[in-house]
């Protein structure tokens, strides 16, 4: 809401009080003043001259040579290309010397050959933003009226010596969307009183309900319509400052009548529309629901279909107006108009609301019947309506209105207890502080021993609760002057989960480890939605989805990761690793929400690592993104819980790729994305995993041992074994733990051969072992005899000899 302080000064006494302090004090309780603009900050030397003489620039075809009076000893030469310039007219001139918005400084110059001392200024160029314009003065210079005074400061007549508090209102505070509302929490704030407008008028003995019946069907969304008649109006240009107090507020001037229903819309909040009466075609008005398909033309010269579902105002039989949102272009003021139906209703607020979004058209009128007008005004608004179009019009007000009332007005009564306030506030207040501060809201009041009951007035929407008053109590005490204390009783500092605990230990090693977090969508297409999905489930598709890429909730976070290496690698990042810790959702029925999952995912591709001065590369493999997995577990004291069984993936390469299993539970899986995805994807050898996070973060985790270092030396003995392809070295390697066992304390591959000099369908793996006991030196023959038990285990359960 844009407020204008030298309009607002027109209801309550501002003296002493700059703007700026206002703004400040406004703020203090509890609406929020964005910024103060000063509108003729910089500007000087702009006042009104009468052009006297105006004729053709001898030079150019597009310029006029004028000789204008600006109130000095001598009339002045100024050269103007404006089309609309014309001898007669009183204009705003920037003299010589005059600065103009922009720093725009005014100085003596030739054009083609002739002398020009000024400007003769459009609207724009005084700082008046276009698209408020009066339509007429768009493409040329603006005319004042002819008994403006010659030399006055035009800036002055323009009201741009003013300034502008822009409030940022909540959509409780309704109440002020308007000058009268903004009025009302000056009043309060400062403790002075609220000046109302001039209604009062001398009507004809002519009744307006001998001229036009009100009938409306819809009484729930139109519960109360107020219609005044106006006859021989005069269709003119409405007064200047009327003119520049809409254009201060964004609302471009059209004629008397048009502006005087906006400047009402802004002074007293309350929407109206004028018809005109000759063109209705009728002497009824209908408020209707529209017709499924219904047209209608709309002032915007835009043909509208209607629904069910919005409120029209119609002539009995077609539509006039769209109600609460924009009248018709059959029934529009024009110039030639003589009698004027005024509309003034209080519409239900979902109902324009419907309208106003299903057609697009947002508007003043639209967003104060959203958030609600006060059903008291509607009246006293079409009152001050006609005044004023009998005062600036020359209209004649017929008597009374007609009208369609069932609207029940119920203020607010609210009760609250001086022991309630002061101690949710903090404070001391007696209870005539608190009747004071209901006083200054003009809100009555009525006190019963420590009970005070506040009957709010209807402009008021927002005060429907205690917690309602304790607010209007605090914010016009003053939240400064509202004691500082400690908080009383017992708090409990914030702290981590357990879960997030280790869930941000995880997200530490990863990005230790070299990788970096992603964060991806959750929506994916109905192509990937079950791309390596750990559970196979139906998949959930939103109702409205943005796109089809983005329609389906996921079950697995890969395909997406493997979208972002894509997405780097055509840009030659070719060498990237990525994680991300999300949820995936799993349907659970019909009518049941789905269940959501943490899960952790990671990809990785490219080289590994690489140091060009030693020429060494080392490429991503199934080992570098075990190795990121195991390394994981550790931290979180899960290593000697999980195993890594060979398995088939769907999207998976056949070969390498192994399930994860925790206590026995699979969780995941580890592996190389297969060779034909990888090809889709333009990728190189790609290595993932994909776990649930939850049963990860969730598992029990055995309490930390710590072991000294041994005092005693270790055997080491090697062993290559001859298996066969198909064995696995994790099963040859729990073999030979479980047998070496107590005194084997490591066993590790270090080799792997598969080539000519080995038989058909086998391999040779070796493992280094080492024994040590941590109480004592072993002898040879101690380790040779638990040595010889290793082998023979792996021999009789796998069929592995020694390598000759």
């Amino acid at each position: 809401m844009f407020v204008s302080y030298k309009w607002l000064q027109d209801y309550i006494d501002l003296t002493g009080v700059t703007a700026a302090e206002l703004a400040e004090k406004i703020t203090k309780s509890g609406i929020e003043v964005e910024g103060v603009e000063i509108l003729n900050e910089g500007i000087q030397g702009v006042v009104v001259g009468h052009v006297l003489e105006r004729e053709q620039h001898p030079n150019a075809d597009k310029l006029g040579k004028c000789l204008v009076d600006i109130g000095g000893e001598q009339p002045v030469q100024i050269i103007c290309g404006a089309p609309n310039v014309a001898q007669g007219q009183k204009v705003a001139v920037a003299t010589v010397g005059a600065v103009l918005p922009g720093n725009f400084k005014i100085k003596r110059a030739k054009l083609r050959g002739e002398e020009s001392n000024g400007m003769i200024c459009s609207l724009t160029e005084l700082g008046i933003e276009g698209k408020v314009v009066p339509k007429e003065y768009s493409e040329g210079i603006f005319v004042f009226p002819a008994d403006t005074e010659v030399g006055v400061d035009a800036i002055s007549m323009l009201n741009r010596d003013d300034e502008i508090l822009e409030l940022s209102l909540t959509p409780n505070r309704a109440d002020c969307l308007s000058m009268l509302g903004v009025a009302y929490e000056v009043a309060a704030i400062l403790g002075r009183d609220v000046r109302l407008p001039e209604t009062h008028l001398q009507s004809t003995t002519e009744k307006a309900s001998d001229y036009v019946k009100i009938v409306v069907e819809a009484k729930e969304d139109n519960p109360l319509y107020v219609a005044k008649i106006v006859k021989n109006v005069k269709i003119g240009p409405s007064p200047l400052w009327m003119q520049t107090r809409l254009m201060l507020a964004g609302i471009r001037p059209h004629n008397n009548v048009v502006d005087i229903t906006n400047y009402i819309l802004l002074e007293y909040g309350q929407p109206l529309h004028a018809f005109d009466f000759d063109r209705l075609g009728s002497k009824e008005i209908l408020v209707r629901r529209a017709a499924d398909g219904e047209k209608f033309v709309t002032l915007d010269d835009t043909e509208r279909t209607l629904t069910s579902d919005h409120l029209v105002i119609t002539n009995g039989t077609e539509p006039v107006a769209l109600a609460g949102v924009m009248g018709g272009a059959n029934s529009e003021v024009t110039s030639d108009t003589t009698t004027v139906l005024l509309e003034s209703a209080y519409f239900n607020g979902a109902t324009v609301r419907k309208a106003s979004k299903d057609h697009g058209l947002r508007s003043e009128a639209s967003a104060r019947f959203e958030k609600g007008v006060d059903p008291n005004r509607v009246r006293a608004a079409g009152e001050r309506a006609a005044y004023l179009m009998a005062k600036y019009a020359g209209g004649e007000v017929l008597e009374g209105a007609a009208e369609a009332d069932t609207l029940t007005v119920e203020p607010a009564v609210v009760s609250i207890t001086l022991e309630k306030i002061n101690r949710v506030i903090g404070t001391d207040l007696v209870m005539n502080d608190v009747k004071e501060i209901f006083d200054r809201l003009q809100f009555a009041v009525s006190i019963e021993e420590d009970t005070i009951t506040v009957t709010a007035p209807t402009r008021r929407g927002d005060i429907k609760i205690e917690e309602d008053l304790l607010e209007e109590v605090a914010r016009l005490y003053g939240y400064d002057n509202i004691p500082k204390t400690l908080p009383i009783g017992s708090t409990t500092p914030g702290r981590l989960s357990e879960y997030q605990k280790k869930r941000r230990v995880v997200r530490q090693y990863l990005e230790g480890a070299g990788l970096y977090q992603a964060v991806t969508y959750s929506l994916t297409s109905e192509e990937k939605a079950t791309q390596f999905a750990l559970e196979k489930r139906d998949t959930i598709r939103l109702s409205m989805p943005m796109s089809e890429e983005r329609s389906i909730l996921r079950l697995s976070i890969m395909p997406q990761l493997l979208e972002v290496l894509k997405y780097n690698s055509a840009r030659q990042n070719d060498s990237l690793g990525v994680y991300e810790t999300g949820a995936v959702f799993l349907a659970s029925g019909t009518d049941a929400l789905p269940l959501e999952k943490e899960h952790l995912a990671a990809a990785i591709t490219g080289l590994w690592s690489s140091h060009p001065w030693q020429g060494e590369k080392k490429a991503v493999d199934f080992f570098v993104i075990k190795g990121i997995l195991e390394g994981m577990f550790a931290k979180l004291g899960l290593l000697e819980q999980v195993q890594f069984v060979q398995a088939q993936v769907d999207g998976m390469h056949p070969g390498r790729t192994a399930e994860l299993l925790l206590n026995g539970e699979k969780i995941g899986f580890i592996g190389q994305v297969h060779p034909t995805v990888q090809k889709e994807l333009d990728l190189k050898d790609t290595y993932v995993f994909e776990l649930s996070l939850k049963a990860v973060l969730d598992a029990e985790t055995p309490a930390l041992q710590y072991e000294a270092i041994p005092r005693f030396p270790s055997i080491t003995r090697d062993i290559a074994l001859v298996v066969n392809r198909e064995t696995v070295s994790g099963t040859l390697k729990d073999i030979i733990v479980t047998a070496g066992a107590p005194l084997l304390k490591e066993a590790e591959v270090f080799d792997l051969y598969e080539g000519d000099k080995m038989e058909a369908g086998k391999k040779s793996i070796a493992f280094s072992l080492k024994y040590v006991d941590p109480e004592r030196t072993l002898t040879d023959e101690e380790v040779t005899k638990v040595h010889n038990r290793v082998l023979e285990a792996l021999e009789e359960k796998t069929g592995a000899v020694l390598r000759g």
